[in-house]
């Protein structure tokens, strides 16, 4: 299993939306190296929510439901997409500045690669965040 962040503008797709939904296809992501991280995603993976713009947060669990595929609504085989879950909104939101001023953090693709909308989680980083959300 892996770990991930997957970064969405609220006023686009929230984590209240996933919740409502329940599931949906983590669609919109064009960047190359995102795509990569997308590609090497599996059924059963975890992801953190987190949300970009004013919010800067880590808000929610959420699980990798699919393997990745093409998208359905683009005729680029190269833009891939997967079904992602609601699992459980954080105890409290983990802000980025928080994140940034842990040390543990330095080397985790949401502070180092800060415009990258899809970035791996290392596992020690993973049971830290987890632990700043609870």
């Amino acid at each position: 299993m892996a770990f991930w962040i997957l970064k969405t503008e609220p006023a686009s797709y929230s984590y209240d939306d996933l919740e409502r939904d329940g599931q949906t296809i983590w669609d919109g992501v064009a960047n190359a190296q995102a795509l990569i991280h997308i590609r090497n995603m599996t059924a059963g993976d975890e992801a953190l929510i987190y949300h970009s713009g004013d919010e800067r947060a880590l808000i929610g669990l959420a699980q990798i439901v699919s393997a990745p595929y093409a998208d359905p609504q683009l005729a680029d085989p190269k833009r891939v997409v997967v079904a992602v879950r609601a699992v459980q909104r954080l105890a409290q939101p983990v802000p980025l500045s928080a994140i940034k001023a842990d040390p543990q953090f330095a080397q985790l693709g949401l502070v180092r690669q800060s415009r990258l909308s899809v970035v791996p989680v290392a596992a020690g980083e993973w049971s830290r965040l987890i632990e700043m959300g609870t």
